[in-house]
């Protein structure tokens, strides 16, 4: 700010108040007079003026809600007449800043200030900024003043070379606030002035581009609009006419929904649903969204094949030859396939097709590892029953909308998956397979394995609702099939309304005739091979299931299949084989490598596991299928080692009970089985369970863990091509586990002859293959004892002890001891 100069005399002057408006130097302005206060502050000027030389001069100071500013400027009355209107009026001239002081006395009726003027004087020449700034100025005042039209402005505004004056200027513009006229007035210095006067400016200036785009864009929108209307309208007259000249005939059009919904083949309260949203359409304009969702699921309701049915293939014979062309094994599947199309027959045959609105669908869970055929056996089910296959992943789906539909009020709203399978197989029958259903996951969004809850009910899907569709949906002629690898990931309700189907996974034998009928084949197509060029003999297919893959299924079978082949083809195109090539048993070595899974029969004695004392065999279960589990137990020093049992292996708690159970029962009756139970008091024992990174728990291996310390305290041999499962008591009772077909898959996959299991799931052992039941001595026991007797190889020999199975008058493939046939 400019300091106040001593060279201006103090002045007393009449106030003329001005209400919310700023009169600023230099402003040349008309006043009324019939305004008391404007009247008296002019006459009390004219007063003074008089025995005073000049012009009357008053002080021009802005009123803001009744508060004086405490700036003004000294104006002086030019004129005095009439204005425009006829009312009396003075046109008076802003002429400097004055800094209003303490009121005084006067003549007149006027209010009398003291007040002293302020010095707005600018040094010359002017500096390099300011020069610069007054030509900014000027320049932006140019653009705005030739955008109004105010040509003969912009040469005056161009002539003010005074800093002051120039800043000043900006009192004429219509656009500033009383405030900002008001901070223009208050600033004393003019460079500073100028500066927020261009400041000022450059906003207005921005705003009005602003505000222009905008309009130009408004008003492109409102002539588009306009033109999409007019040319609409005259589309609809010209297609009236069309319609007219054409006698009606024109009736398939894609815009007459009306007429296409009436003309399908819908259910009547689909029919009256379509129609209401018709109605709808009709009364919409072309502009709301709303018609465009509306046109969607009209389009949507008017594509499901609501009567399309495809006939079922009722030669059950047929059906049958079909199920086992395409896939070896998976008897139980197959049974109730055959079972289900039987049934069906008959009742068609009865007249019995829809009971209660109903029909006879089927709702099939198959449950097994990976890669024993559940995926391709939906697609094989579908082409011996005659019927469409669509198949729905539903691994990693979270969102419930993803089974139910999304609202149709949602921007990109589609219908459930179980809808888009029925779209996309045309027919209201197919068979869905729902793969991967255990792999369904649940979170803020949703649940959608409860939402499968509704689909997979034959008592409540004749009535399933989509959400997006909202109207009803007989889903109870289609055949479900769901797929899953472990049961314990499916809910229980859902499972509940499924019927369960066990794939346990292959024998041997089943494996070389799938290699043999299915993988070879298909594997020689992609390896460009024909089936004279190259031939894999039994013997070699044989190896490849037994010691090259050890698996449930059959799919690292069909890789090492592939290898195979991949290696002669290699190998002729390099011109080191000649074709055509047999595949034998002694050149899968020098093909493909060695052997991945010995059996621990056919190793060395001495590199067995089994070849030291405290080492048992056991079986398991897990998501690849079963599998042999290896128990190892060992006592610590006495002098260094702590009393107590200590676990390893990633056991879960109920693993960890029963080995606390096993130690407790042999602590308890060591004497009566003749062991060192001694030796568990002041030693600690330790229990492991390799592939220690691998999680394990349940109570099967009660009976592992106690022969383990069993051998440790004897230091007799657990036998070789003895493997055992099943929960121990702490009075020595084997209680029954599950997964005995899979454990017993397991074991004769890995080359054991000899398997013990609880007496109590002998029944089981009607699902066992009768190949694998032949080559397999199960013993059914009910005590431990039994299990000590039979595993442990005698005291004075490492050799195999020959259980005389005979003398107990059962088969020599099982054998049931009774409790008091104990050792």
């Amino acid at each position: 700010m400019a300091a106040e100069s001593a060279a201006f005399t103090p002045l007393t002057l009449p106030v003329l108040p001005l209400d919310d408006e700023v009169v600023l130097p230099g402003m040349v302005v008309p006043l009324d007079l019939s305004d008391a206060e404007v009247r008296a502050a002019v006459e009390a000027a004219q007063a003074a003026a008089r025995s005073e030389p000049g012009k009357p001069r008053v002080l021009l100071v802005p009123r803001i809600d009744g508060a004086h500013a405490a700036t003004g400027v000294l104006g002086t009355v030019e004129q005095v007449g009439r204005l425009a209107d006829g009312d009396p009026g003075a046109l008076i001239r802003g002429r400097g800043r004055v800094r209003v002081g303490a009121g005084t006395s006067g003549p007149g009726a006027a209010l009398w200030v003291e007040g002293t003027r302020v010095d707005e004087t600018v040094p010359e020449p002017l500096p390099g900024q300011v020069a610069e700034l007054v030509k900014e100025y000027k320049a932006l005042a140019t653009a705005w003043l030739r955008k109004r039209g105010a040509w003969q402005v912009v040469d005056r505004v161009q002539a003010i070379d005074d800093v002051s004056a120039l800043a000043d200027n900006s009192g004429y513009s219509p656009f500033l606030t009383t405030e900002q006229k008001v901070e223009l007035l208050e600033t004393a210095d003019p460079v500073a002035r100028l500066k927020l006067a261009t400041q000022q400016l450059r906003d207005h200036l921005a705003e009005q581009d602003v505000a222009e785009t905008i309009a130009k864009d408004v008003q492109e929108g409102v002539d588009k609009q306009q033109r999409e209307f007019l040319l609409r309208r005259q589309l609809e007259a010209v297609r009236k006419e069309l319609r007219e000249i054409n006698g009606e005939q024109d009736g398939e059009e894609s815009d007459d929904y009306r007429a296409r919904v009436e003309a399908a083949d819908l259910p009547e309260k689909v029919r009256e649903a379509a129609l209401k949203e018709v109605d709808k359409l009709e009364r919409s304009s072309d502009q709301s969204p709303e018609g465009s969702w509306i046109r969607t699921w009209l389009d949507t309701v008017l594509e499901m094949p609501w009567s399309e049915r495809t006939e079922d293939a009722y030669d059950i014979q047929g059906a049958q030859a079909v199920l086992d062309a395409e896939h070896a094994g998976l008897e139980d599947v197959k049974e109730r396939i055959t079972e289900y199309l039987a049934v069906r027959k008959r009742r068609g045959d009865r007249g019995l097709g829809v009971v209660g609105g109903r029909r006879g669908g089927a709702v099939l869970a198959l449950v097994g590892p990976p890669g024993v055929g559940k995926t391709s056996l939906g697609e094989s089910v579908a082409h011996a029953m005659g019927r469409k296959f669509v198949r729905v992943a539903l691994g990693g789906v979270r969102d419930e909308a993803e089974i139910r539909g999304h609202r149709r009020t949602y921007v990109g709203a589609l219908p459930g998956r179980i809808v888009r399978a029925i779209k996309e197989a045309g027919s209201m029958n197919p068979v869905v397979l729902l793969d991967e259903i255990d792999k369904v996951g649940s979170d803020f969004r949703g649940d959608p394995a409860a939402a499968l809850l509704e689909v997979l009910d034959p008592a409540q899907n004749h009535t399933f609702r989509d959400h997006y569709l909202e109207v009803e949906l007989d889903l109870s002629d289609v055949v479900f099939l769901a797929t899953a690898n472990v049961l314990e990931a499916i809910p229980e309700a859902l499972l509940d309304r499924m019927e369960l189907v066990r794939l346990d996974g292959y024998t041997e034998d089943e494996k070389v005739v799938i290699a043999r009928d299915h993988l070879l084949p298909r594997q020689l197509e992609r390896a460009g091979l024909d089936a004279d060029e190259v031939t894999v003999d039994e013997g070699a297919l044989r190896k490849l299931a037994g010691e090259y893959t050890r698996e449930a299924g059959v799919r690292t079978l069909e890789r090492s299949i592939a290898r195979l082949l991949r290696k002669v083809a290699a190998q002729h195109e390099l011109g080191e084989r000649e074709l055509p090539f047999t595949v034998t048993e002694t050149d899968l070595r020098g093909l493909i490598g060695r052997p991945h899974h010995v059996p621990e029969s056919a190793q060395d004695p001495a590199e067995r596991r089994t070849a030291v004392p405290g080492v048992a065999t056991g079986l398991a279960v897990t998501g690849a299928g079963g599998d042999v589990l290896y128990v190892e137990a060992s006592l610590a020093d006495p002098e260094t080692g702590a009393a107590g049992l200590t676990l390893t292996g990633q056991l879960g708690d109920v693993m960890k009970e029963s080995a606390q159970i096993a130690l407790s029962f042999l602590r308890s009756h060591g004497a009566e089985l003749e062991l060192p139970v001694g030796d568990l008091k002041d030693r600690g024992a330790h229990i492991h369970f390799p592939a220690g990174a691998v999680p394990k728990d349940g109570p099967s291996a009660g009976v592992t863990m106690t022969t383990a310390l069993a051998s440790l305290l004897s230091g007799r041999l657990v036998r070789t091509d003895v493997a055992m499962t099943g929960e121990v008591s702490l009075t020595g009772r084997v209680l029954p586990i599950g997964g005995v077909k899979q454990k017993l898959l397991a074991a004769h996959r890995a080359g054991i002859t000899t398997v013990i299991i609880p007496k109590r799931n002998e029944p089981d052992l009607d699902d066992v293959p009768a190949q694998v039941l032949d080559k397999l001595d199960v013993h059914a026991v009910t005590d431990v004892r039994q299990v000590l007797e039979l595993a442990l190889a005698p005291a004075n020999s490492g050799a195999r002890r020959e259980v005389p199975v005979a003398a107990m008058g059962v088969p020599p493939r099982l054998s049931a001891l009774g409790e008091d046939a104990a050792g």
